[in-house]
């Protein structure tokens, strides 16, 4: 396998391009003034003059190019990834997947953490290679070469991968997008895998008598979220069902793509305004956006609507660790203990569904402690 340094370099004419197309968009008429129609046009302009007047994408590009980055080709498609090695001879490699519509810039604040424990007061005995990947059709990523990537066939390039670059042994960790493919992971359970980490595993009530006699306070809690998920999770739909017309406007109109993109990270009730930190939004939002890949990243639903990958129920024999965060949705451990070899679960004080950012320190805790256990 070819490796191929990489950094980025977005040029200062596509900058000034998103500057004039923020300032020339059309918005359209409030037909509400709160979240039940969508994400509010006040809520969505502010974040639009943000990004135009005050954001610092050239910031955010040298924070992320201070790191290692490389791209290869794995069945015709190009994967751009991040290579963080520890100066630990010990460290246990570890992919990290993205979700959407997040980014590789997801984790940008658990890297030295896990890489160099000590520096961050932390004890050096536990420390990780990380390798990064943006997943096919998204970010750096693209153009998406074929039709066909589901989560599954994502989750065998990533198995090359970490093969190409020569570890026989190695965990894995995702959530959102990136969960579904690291559980298809541990379905295949490629040869040096020792463990895999999620943050949700999408697994529901049976039907079976007395099921839900079981479930702990925190998981009765859940419901409410996965209510509220089901009430309003038009982007799963129309992703699922006609990614390629949506694209048209994600790749054309960045307040398109802006607005899109919140639905999750804000949240369908605008939960998340409180604390979500908009300027590393911004950063997701940009790398979207200045590489075209609203449409492709969206083609990830698709592919996976038409195999039925990282939702099945296969069974799961790989050792797993579930870290449910409770501003999220609340994964039920009855349920995925029926698929899934779960090894190590904990339900979180605080974070959301962007963990790696919304609570870095209790992330890197919880992979410590996990991965400790299975390395």
């Amino acid at each position: 396998m070819d490796f191929t340094p990489f950094r980025i370099a977005i040029p200062d004419a596509a900058i000034e391009d998103l500057r004039i197309r923020l300032e020339g968009t059309r918005w359209p008429h409030a037909t509400s003034t709160d979240w039940s129609h969508g994400q509010p046009v006040g809520f969505i302009r502010e974040l639009a003059d943000q990004w135009r007047k005050s954001f610092d994408w050239r910031a955010a590009e040298a924070r992320i190019n201070a790191y290692p980055q490389f791209t290869t080709e794995i069945e015709g498609q190009t994967i751009h990834f991040l290579h963080i090695k520890s100066k630990a001879p010990n460290a246990t490699p570890l992919l990290l997947l993205h979700g959407w519509p997040s980014s590789i810039y997801e984790f940008i604040d658990v890297i030295g953490p896990l890489t160099d424990p000590a520096a961050h007061g932390l004890d050096a005995g536990v420390s990780f290679d990380l390798v990064i990947p943006s997943l096919p059709g998204y970010g750096f990523s693209t153009p998406l070469a074929s039709t066909g990537w589901d989560s599954a066939r994502m989750a065998k390039a990533f198995a090359a991968l970490m093969q190409g670059l020569g570890y026989e042994r190695y965990g894995a960790q995702g959530g959102d997008a990136g969960g579904l493919v690291v559980r298809e992971l541990g379905i295949l359970a490629p040869k040096g895998l020792i463990g895999i980490h999620l943050q949700q595993v999408f697994a529901f009530p049976s039907g079976a008598p007395g099921e839900m006699d079981r479930l702990s306070p925190f998981e009765m809690e859940g419901f409410a979220n996965l209510d509220s998920f089901q009430r309003y999770n038009g982007y799963q739909y129309i992703q699922q069902k006609r990614p390629g017309t949506l694209g048209y406007g994600l790749v054309d109109s960045p307040a398109a793509q802006l607005a899109w993109n919140t639905e999750l990270f804000f949240g369908f009730e605008g939960a998340g305004v409180q604390y979500v930190d908009r300027d590393k939004y911004l950063v997701h939002a940009s790398i979207y956006w200045f590489t075209a890949s609203g449409g492709s990243a969206a083609n990830h639903y698709f592919e996976d609507a038409r195999t039925g990958a990282g939702y099945r129920e296969d069974r799961n024999e790989t050792p797993t660790g579930v870290s449910v965060f409770p501003w999220d949705f609340r994964s039920v451990r009855s349920f995925v203990e029926r698929s899934t070899n779960v090894v190590y679960w904990r339900e979180m004080p605080e974070g959301g569904h962007f963990a790696a950012a919304d609570t870095p320190a209790l992330f890197v805790d919880e992979m410590r402690s996990f991965f400790a256990q299975v390395r």
